[in-house]
């Protein structure tokens, strides 16, 4: 995912990555790196123009990142959603955006979390509900959690000292 460059794990040092790449004179690498970053092509050739300071910020890193890791991941229906508020969490609040960017936290990891308490959480489904469902199984659980505490357990992920 991140195979010439790395993870980086804040905005700062892919800015300074990219600075030193233009002093070097190194300028497809700041698009390679870009590229491997999520950052739109149209962002490096703003910094190399000279039209901006800087290549991203918090939430074009974390943004950035999150476009990366989804395609690889190509999450799925309650998947989506969460991506989606995990976005815009990134786009709300400039701390989510940091965390997201952190080495060592990933999609992958985030949604590990949630179906962890998923499967500690598991509900017995109703005989009727199954039989209505037509599904023959005996026995039928379900754990997926709610909007709310699915919302919790993204920030813990990303905000809490590690997964839970």
């Amino acid at each position: 995912m991140f195979d010439k460059f790395g993870e980086f794990n804040s905005y700062e040092e892919i800015n300074e990555l990219t600075e030193n790449l233009f002093n070097e004179g190194d300028l497809e690498s700041i698009k390679v790196m870009a590229k491997e970053n999520g950052i739109p092509e149209e962002y490096a050739d703003l910094y190399i123009n000279g039209e901006v300071p800087a290549i991203c910020d918090a939430m074009i890193a974390a943004l950035g990142k999150i476009d990366v890791e989804c395609r690889e991941l190509k999450p799925k229906e309650i998947m989506e959603d969460w991506v989606e508020y995990i976005r815009g969490q990134c786009m709300e609040s400039n701390m989510i955006a940091m965390a997201v960017r952190k080495k060592g936290k990933t999609l992958k990891g985030c949604i590990a979390a949630l179906l962890k308490w998923s499967f500690a959480n598991q509900q017995t489904i109703d005989k009727d509900i199954i039989k209505a469902a037509g599904v023959s199984a005996g026995k039928v659980t379900l754990g997926i959690p709610g909007m709310g505490r699915a919302k919790k357990i993204i920030k813990e992920y990303y905000l809490g000292g590690g997964e839970k």
